[in-house]
C-alpha cells in the first residue's frame, strides 16, 4: 500500500461530524434506495430491527445476523476455551489446537506462545524471543517488548498493589489487561465472543472481501473508539499494527481466518515456523520458538 492509500486510511480514522448526516454515507444511501422503508424493519423475519433511518450509522454498520442454517451456534454466548467463527464453528483444529488448550481461556491461549517453559509467566525476554522468531528486526522487537511488558505487567500482577520490577506478565491474570475501544471479541473474563468478532467484519469489511484492509481497519478503529479512552485508542492501534506486520498480506487484506487465529494465538507458532523454514532455505540460521508445556 502506497503513501496515498496510507493517507486515506489516516483521514478515514480521523474524527469528523458526519455520523448524523445521511448524505455523508454512500452505503446508507444505497441501502435506502434498495430497500426503502423496509430497512427499518430489517431483518424482515424477526420481531425486532437492527437499524433505523434516523440514525445512519445503524444502517451503515449492520451487525452480524446468523442465517437459519448457520453452523455457528449461539453466537451471542461467549466461549471460555474456543474461538469459533461462522467459517470455523469448532475453533482451530490445526495441530489439535482447541483440544490441547482446553485448560486455558481464549485470551490465555492468545498469550501461551510466549510462555515457552509453561510456568504461566511471560518475562520481557520471552516477549523478545517470540517476536524475533517472526523475523522482526531487533529495534522493532525491542519496541514491541517494551510496549507489551511495560503496559500489561502491572494489571496482571497477582495479589499485590505494587508493580513488578521485572515487568513480568502473569497469564492467570491476563484478563485484567483488557482495555476499551477494541473489537470486544474478548470479554472481561477472557472468553471469546463470536458475535462481536463477526460484527467486526459485518460492519467494516467493505465489499465482503473476507477480511480487512487498511481502510477497513481505519474505519474500525474510528467506529470502536470510546470517549476519552486514550489508552484504549493507542493500545488498539498498536495491536492492529502488530497484527498487520505479523500477517503482512500480499494483497493488503488481512483474512478473517488469520485474524481469528490471532485471537486464539494458534497462528503465532505457525508464523515462527514459516520464518525458520524460510531462513533454512536461504542458508540462514534462525531457530523458531518452540512450546514448552504450553500451559501451567
Amino acid at each position: 500500500m502506497g503513501v496515498y492509500e496510507l493517507v486515506r486510511a489516516l483521514l478515514v480514522a480521523a474524527p469528523d461530524r458526519s455520523d448524523g448526516d445521511l448524505n455523508a454515507h454512500p452505503k446508507v444511501q444505497q441501502l435506502v434506495k434498495q430497500h426503502g422503508r423496509e430497512i427499518t424493519q430489517y431483518p424482515p423475519d424477526k420481531p425486532y430491527s437492527v437499524s433505523v433511518a434516523t440514525c445512519p450509522l445503524t444502517l451503515e454498520r449492520l451487525p452480524y445476523i446468523p442465517t437459519p442454517n448457520s453452523p455457528l451456534l449461539d453466537p451471542g454466548t461467549a466461549r471460555a476455551t474456543l474461538a469459533p467463527s461462522a467459517e470455523s464453528p469448532n475453533g482451530t483444529l490445526q495441530a489439535d489446537w482447541a483440544e490441547r488448550h482446553r485448560h486455558l481461556t481464549v485470551v490465555q491461549q492468545h498469550c501461551a506462545y510466549w510462555d515457552q517453559d509453561g510456568d504461566g509467566v511471560i518475562w520481557p525476554q520471552d516477549t523478545w524471543r517470540g517476536v524475533r522468531a517472526w523475523g522482526w528486526n531487533p529495534l522493532l522487537s525491542a519496541l514491541a517488548t517494551f510496549i507489551i511488558n511495560v503496559n500489561l505487567s502491572y494489571p496482571s500482577v497477582p495479589n499485590s498493589f505494587l508493580p513488578d520490577p521485572f515487568f513480568r506478565i502473569w497469564i492467570k491474570q491476563v484478563h485484567k489487561c483488557k482495555h476499551g475501544s477494541d473489537s470486544m471479541s474478548y470479554d472481561a473474563e477472557g472468553r471469546f465472543s463470536p458475535q462481536n468478532f463477526e460484527n467486526l467484519f459485518a460492519k467494516y469489511d467493505v465489499g465482503d472481501k473476507g477480511g480487512l484492509d487498511l481502510l477497513d481497519l481505519a474505519r474500525a478503529l474510528k467506529g470502536q473508539r470510546f470517549a476519552f479512552d486514550f489508552f484504549g485508542w493507542s493500545a488498539t492501534f498498536l495491536e492492529w499494527l502488530a497484527v498487520y506486520l505479523l500477517l503482512w498480506p500480499e494483497d493488503g487484506v488481512m483474512r478473517k481466518e488469520d485474524i481469528r487465529r490471532v485471537f486464539d494465538g494458534s497462528i503465532f507458532q505457525q508464523k515462527a515456523d514459516e520464518y525458520a523454514e524460510k531462513c533454512a532455505k536461504e542458508g540462514r540460521t534462525r531457530e523458531a520458538v518452540k512450546y514448552g508445556k504450553s500451559g501451567y
